[in-house]
């Protein structure tokens, strides 16, 4: 009888430790320069299935997330956002799609950012 409960315990424990949050936070850093590249980037991460809540922030190019885990993982958003042309640190956009961006949205573009860094002052 000891066995059986040792067992049935340590089965729920193994479980539950690999759950999976429903509402999960995560963040990680987008790029981006302006206010079209936040509305593009919450766009994006907000049509990934399981992504509830995303907001990027111009100045940080951080990206919150609230995600259901049983759903969706960093990964998949990850993915999306660099289809729509935005690199993360783990995808970069496909040429294509950062070729597509608004010419001031080019945030790759020495040129482009230092022009974003004059309206921010």
């Amino acid at each position: 009888m000891k066995n059986i409960f040792l067992l049935a315990v340590v089965l729920l424990l193994s479980t539950s430790a690999f759950a999976q949050k429903k509402n999960a936070k995560v963040s990680f850093e987008v790029d981006g320069v302006c206010m079209m590249c936040k509305q593009r980037i919450e766009k994006a991460a907000l049509k990934t299935k399981g992504v509830k809540y995303a907001k990027w922030d111009v100045n940080t190019h951080e990206l919150s997330l609230i995600i259901d885990e049983r759903k969706t993982n960093t990964e998949a958003v990850k993915k999306t956002i660099a289809g729509v042309g935005h690199d993360t640190k783990d995808f970069k956009a496909p040429k294509e799609a950062y070729d597509n961006l608004h010419e001031c949205c080019k945030y790759r573009d020495k040129e482009v950012q230092e022009d974003h860094k004059k309206v921010k002052k």
